[in-house]
């Protein structure tokens, strides 16, 4: 017996266009399914039919079927399926319904009637493989929004489901966090025999655990088949699979270890010396030389409910610049932003800024209020009193949100909302822009898009300060990197030099140091550095 079965599945929102249109899938019993697919797709859509939140929350135009462990998700609600499948949600902010992390993972036990000493056996197992042990007792609102996430996907563990489905389950983590997770999540499908079902953007790390993988695009189901053929040619693929296809390997490969294995061959690899004078950041010439200070944080510190949070935090922020703020959830990257932007007062140390800036939080929902896309943006100009409906779309068209103009941004998919946001805040022409995880939900695409808008602002003569997880990304843009441990600097400098000292670094970078990128290497071909 298939886990589940969609047949001719189709669905389309209240009020809203169509997002699954003729599905026809089987995830196989005891399977890690990995799907892909740009955003907006129905990928999320596709996630929520399998345990009935689509159709029986969402409302909306639903036909065909969808046969989860025998039992139809028309007849059956959520409630109904909860002891066969758990659903991780994109947002974990949602998840949430009680204050205390370990009582928020017990709640679905006690739904489901376990006793007490099955509840507490699970989850303190659950707490455990997430990593999330020392957690226990906080709120899961002082929580940072990776540590949301892992309390989340602990809270669907412990009720040790026959099927677990993870919309982006490691979008917002760092990257230990996300190999905690994905192997939590390989433990289980390993020793239990769990069907894992997963939506991810981030694939370094998705993609080596999947047994099967499936692209969504528009509503319908494209392609699938074994996760190295089905990425081959996908824009989103890891960048260790876009450098096989620039080299030639075939079939390219899907992990660091792979590559290097394929890199062992010197014949027709760029020459590395060529990589040395390049300028990092967009791969497309020298990078500008920094200019005047925009933004400075010295001996910043930062308490939260008296705890500190940042402890003695020196930063410079100068015109030019794209600087990446790296470190594990909970380091204080959110607050550091918050500080810079005047939202959270130092208890000692200063703040001093010369031009304005512009802070996007890590929801982009504590944003969006207005009832379209485009007025979503105007809104920031109407509040400055300088309505310039040409800025609003040249922010629009640079982020991809063109198209989406008119559609009311809570009906768009997490990582639209993502763009739409940011969009709301730089239409604003704050020189200093802030971002917290920005590419949340994005797919290829979108990280473009937003890698573009970076780089041209910060040409311009402003500055971007990007708290992130997207060591790919920051590999392509920026001009230093800043590393926070436990609220204290422990590495910065530039991008190249504290990228290539990382556990972390990018796949690029592991497989032909010191090239960091698809694009310098492309680059490096082009002029005949081949050896």
């Amino acid at each position: 017996m298939s886990a589940i079965t969609y047949r001719d599945v189709r669905f389309g929102y209240p009020d809203g266009p169509d997002a699954l249109r003729g599905v026809d899938l089987t995830v196989p019993t005891g399977d890690v399914v990995l799907v892909v697919g740009p955003s907006g797709s129905g990928k999320s859509t596709l996630l929520r039919a399998a345990n009935g939140l689509v159709p029986h929350a969402s409302g909306g135009r639903f036909a065909g079927s969808v046969v989860t462990f025998g039992r139809d998700t028309r007849t059956h609600a959520p409630r109904a399926l909860a002891d066969v499948i758990g659903f991780v949600a994109q947002d974990p902010e949602a998840q949430f319904v009680v204050d205390r992390v370990e009582h928020d993972v017990a709640f679905v036990l006690e739904n489901l009637g376990q006793s007490d000493v099955t509840m507490r056996r699970r989850v303190e197992e659950a707490l455990d493989a997430l990593g999330i042990a020392h957690l226990r007792g906080r709120s899961p609102s002082s929580l940072s929004g990776g540590e949301r996430q892992r309390a989340a996907i602990a809270g669907v563990l412990a009720a040790a489901p026959a099927a677990i489905v993870c919309d982006e389950p490691t979008s917002q983590l760092d990257p230990q966090g996300a190999d905690d997770v994905l192997a939590a999540l390989v433990r289980l499908n390993a020793d239990l025999g769990t069907t894992v079902l997963l939506a991810e953007h981030r694939l370094e790390r998705a993609a080596a655990i999947a047994h099967h993988a499936v692209r969504v695009d528009d509503g319908r189901v494209v392609g699938t088949g074994r996760p190295g053929p089905l990425l081959a040619d996908y824009p989103g693929a890891p960048s260790v699979t876009r450098l096989g296809r620039l080299l030639g390997w075939d079939p390219p490969p899907l992990t660091v270890r792979e590559a290097r294995a394929r890199a062992a061959d010197p014949a027709g690899l760029p020459v590395p010396a060529l990589a040395d004078d390049r300028a990092h950041g967009d791969g497309h010439g020298d990078a500008p030389v920094p200019g005047p200070s925009l933004v400075r944080a010295e001996g910043l510190r930062v308490e939260r409910g008296g705890r500190p949070v940042l402890h003695g935090v020196d930063l410079d922020v100068r015109a030019g610049e794209v600087v990446a703020l790296f470190g594990r959830n909970g380091a204080g990257k959110t607050t550091l932003l918050r500080a810079l932007a005047g939202l959270d007062p130092p208890a000692r140390g200063s703040v001093t800024t010369s031009a304005a800036v512009g802070c996007v939080p890590q929801d982009p929902n504590a944003l969006l209020f207005a009832p379209t896309v485009r007025r979503e943006v105007a809104e920031t100009l109407r509040l400055l009193r300088r309505p310039d409906p040409a800025a609003v779309d040249r922010w629009l068209d640079a982020l991809g949100l063109t198209a989406l103009a008119d559609r009311h941004p809570r009906s768009l998919s997490g990582g639209e909302r993502q763009r739409v946001a940011i969009a709301a805040v730089a239409v604003g022409g704050a020189p200093v822009l802030l971002l917290d995880e920005p590419t949340r939900g994005m797919d290829a695409a979108s990280r473009e898009a937003l890698h573009d808008a970076v780089v041209t602002h910060a040409r311009a003569g402003g500055a971007v300060v990007l708290a992130t997880h997207d060591i790919e990304l920051a590999a392509r843009c920026a001009t230093s990197v800043v590393v926070l441990g436990d609220g204290d600097v422990v590495a910065s400098g530039p991008a190249r030099t504290v990228l290539a000292g990382s556990l972390f670094a990018p796949q690029v970078l592991r497989v032909l140091p010191p090239f960091c990128t698809v694009d310098e290497v492309a680059t490096a071909l082009a002029t005949g550095g081949a050896r």
